[in-house]
């Protein structure tokens, strides 16, 4: 699927920190020499300095095309068509696969995402960050049995502890009557299989945010 056909959340997060720490020590580098002036910089043969000159602005240089390469592809993976799924089909992912289609899902609303899901997640698979600043909460339950109130409560619970303004719960399974009852009057958006099917076959073009409780 063209979705996953991209550098993984920890993949990516380790070249955007690279990209970072290497900006930062070209930035404190380029601070010294301006604001320091070392003095053994002027002991330098002439030739050595040149070749510093022109060391400093190649890494210069190049660290400017790699941010624009990676700004270029954020911009590219929110246009990229999201695939369409049944609700079989969103079954079939692997569990990864999952978070991050859900993940696409609310990229595409305009939302900051940041997928947090595996070991020690607290029940937090997908953190978001909405354009006005609130944050928010996905919670990714790839079932077949239905989605009980228990699990709601759960998320309730976890959406307290982050200290979040809303909570979603994504799955691709049914919704209990119990559970929509529960969640009516609370921060909290319940997406069932059927419903995120819609979602992506519309391309993603249905209100993620809006309640479907």
């Amino acid at each position: 699927m063209d979705i996953f056909r991209r550098i993984r959340p920890r993949s990516a997060r380790f070249v955007w920190s690279v990209s970072v720490g290497v900006a930062l020590l070209y930035l404190g580098w380029t601070a010294v020499r301006l604001l320091a002036q070392p003095a053994w910089i002027g002991r330098l043969p002439l030739t050595a300095v040149e070749l510093l000159n022109l060391g400093q602005a190649a890494c210069g240089f190049t660290l400017l095309v790699v941010w624009a390469a990676l700004w270029w592809r954020q911009r590219a993976k929110r246009s990229r068509p999201m695939p369409a799924l049944r609700v079989a089909e969103l079954y079939a992912l692997q569990p990864g696969e999952f978070e991050e289609y859900v993940a696409a899902v609310f990229r595409r609303k305009g939302y900051r995402v940041k997928v947090t899901g595996g070991s020690g997640d607290h029940g937090v698979d997908v953190a978001l960050q909405h354009p006005d600043g609130r944050r928010a909460i996905v919670q990714c339950k790839r079932y077949q049995n239905t989605v009980g109130e228990e699990t709601v409560r759960e998320l309730y619970g976890t959406l307290i502890h982050e200290e979040v303004a809303h909570a979603f719960l994504v799955t691709t399974a049914e919704i209990s009557p119990a559970a929509r009852e529960w969640a009516a009057d609370k921060p909290i958006t319940l997406i069932d299989g059927e419903t995120l099917a819609r979602l992506t076959a519309a391309g993603a073009s249905g209100r993620a945010d809006s309640r479907s409780n």
